[in-house]
């Protein structure tokens, strides 16, 4: 009776034992999900306390050491949540969470002025998940700030391959290649941006840098010096284009034209010729198809004053809107023009 007795009260111990436990996951779960409403209302202290009890109950928590680090940097303490993504990355068996965790060191070493460390962060992110498009974009921007441009430009591109419609990472194409004076490359990039946002706060940026490159300017740093490289020595296609920029520019002011016909023929001339050297090629990169190829069947349809419209509608914003207006199916006609043309790479 005794022995029996004995049985049940430690069976009757497991289970309470088993239910504490069950119970301390549910209230980890529900201090993350706290946690991570509070985050996101700016309520960064209450925040870092929830994520700080639910660590008290389960230390190796990867999700809870994640949101802590995550927290830790948005109220500007990244530093602090270094030891944290450590403990996630030890942890966490998923590939995603991973990578996340890479991506958020490498953000802070980036803003810490340490590119080394931050370039071997993204890189390992990578190694685990080689989906993870923000790696890809993060690399390229600490290559960029660190004027290492051709990395800077390889990276963009697996960037662009994993979300085609990323317009930062468009963007970053095309100041990458703008600075190695790649400027066909760079107004193809800016354009391509300018499609998805014409109106965003860096539109007026992007539109102009693209009269930039159509007048021959240049980019230049804080110092006022020149910081566009000289094409590489043997590149042909790219002193080819750059030339064909030039000349399709002179054309056109030689034709009489100016203000928005200027424009289009200027950016149709351009992705005309780009064009034709490609369909002379017998092994296309990445620059051809995506870049290239939409652009010079865009310069074979009707649609060129529609989009030289679109493209430069921060920098006049009052007459291309009217322009539009007036010209309700012209706009409809490239609507449906970039809805049903993919970009190929």
């Amino acid at each position: 009776m005794n022995r029996l007795y004995k049985n049940l009260v430690t069976l009757a111990l497991t289970i309470i034992s088993l239910n504490a436990s069950a119970q301390d996951k549910g209230s980890v779960s529900d201090l993350i999900k706290e946690g991570v409403q509070l985050n996101d209302q700016g309520k960064y202290t209450e925040a870092i306390a929830k994520y700080d009890e639910a660590l008290k109950l389960e230390p190796e928590n990867a999700q809870a050491n994640y949101e802590m680090a995550f927290t830790l940097v948005q109220s500007g303490k990244g530093n602090d949540g270094i030891p944290y993504i450590d403990k996630a990355i030890e942890k966490s068996n998923s590939p995603q969470l991973k990578a996340a965790c890479y991506d958020m060191l490498g953000s802070i070493y980036d803003n810490a002025h340490q590119p080394q460390k931050a370039i071997e962060a993204y890189k390992s992110g990578i190694q685990i998940n080689p989906q993870y498009q923000r790696l890809y974009y993060n690399l390229g921007l600490t290559y960029f700030r660190n004027k290492q441009f051709a990395e800077a430009e390889a990276n963009a591109i697996e960037a662009i391959k994993l979300d085609p419609k990323h317009a930062s990472s468009l963007r970053m194409y095309a100041l990458v290649t703008f600075h190695q004076n790649k400027r066909a490359n760079a107004l193809m990039g800016f354009c391509s941006f300018l499609l998805l946002n014409p109106q965003s706060p860096q539109a007026a940026e992007a539109f102009g840098n693209i009269q930039h490159i159509l007048q021959g300017g240049v980019l230049k740093d804080v110092n006022g010096k020149n910081t566009i490289l000289l094409s590489p020595k043997g590149d042909k296609e790219n002193e080819s284009m750059n030339l064909a920029i030039s000349m399709s520019v002179l054309t056109g002011q030689n034709k009489k034209l100016t203000g928005m016909e200027l424009l289009e023929y200027e950016l149709k001339s351009i992705f005309t010729i780009a064009g034709e050297l490609s369909e002379k090629k017998t092994d296309k990169g990445f620059y051809d198809k995506f870049f290239v190829d939409y652009f010079y069947n865009l310069a074979k349809s009707d649609n060129m004053a529609a989009f030289a419209r679109l493209v430069s509608l921060s920098a006049n914003k009052e007459a291309n809107s009217k322009w539009m207006n007036e010209h309700e199916e012209q706009v409809k006609a490239l609507d449906g023009w970039l809805a049903n043309r993919p970009r190929e790479f």
